[in-house]
């Protein structure tokens, strides 16, 4: 069976690789941690149609044809850990080695969320000691016993 439309046929095909389960990995479980592996695709596609006669003229032929190839890269981890919430138990690692802009990039990142955290425990804090109720400072009294001395 001859196809027709190669480019179709190959287009309908590289769809299928596009789904997200090829982007996002299955969970791998551990005591502590749940790791989601997320990966990058690069394809690439080509496809040739052709006809011609014979150098007699008489006897001809056409034809066609398609071919593609897809892969898949690593390129982070995301790490949850189990029984701490918000983003104190999620981070993201990076498993591309990368050039120094794009690891500073990430360090930055790292930091800045480190940051954000302190800001919050320190906000948090913050509120916590304006709702509970500041008892007054007692006022002391000192006795002072006036004696004097007899000669």
């Amino acid at each position: 069976m001859e196809d027709e439309n190669p480019i179709k046929t190959t287009v309908e095909e590289l769809r299928k690789l596009l789904e997200i389960k090829n982007f996002v990995g299955e969970a791998i479980t551990t005591e502590d941690k749940l790791l989601i592996p997320v990966m990058k695709m690069g394809m690439a596609f080509g496809t040739g149609m052709g006809a011609g006669k014979g150098p007699d003229g008489s006897s001809g032929g056409k034809g066609s044809g398609a071919g593609a190839i897809a892969g898949v890269e690593p390129v982070s981890m995301v790490v949850v850990t189990k029984g701490v919430n918000g983003p104190e138990g999620i981070r993201v690692l990076n498993l591309t080695s990368g050039s120094q802009l794009s690891k500073a990039i990430g360090e930055v990142g790292t930091v800045l969320t480190d940051v954000m955290k302190e800001g919050q425990s320190y906000m948090k804090k913050k509120q916590e000691e304006k709702e509970t109720p500041k008892e007054k400072p007692k006022k002391a009294k000192i006795k002072v016993k006036d004696e004097k001395e007899s000669v």
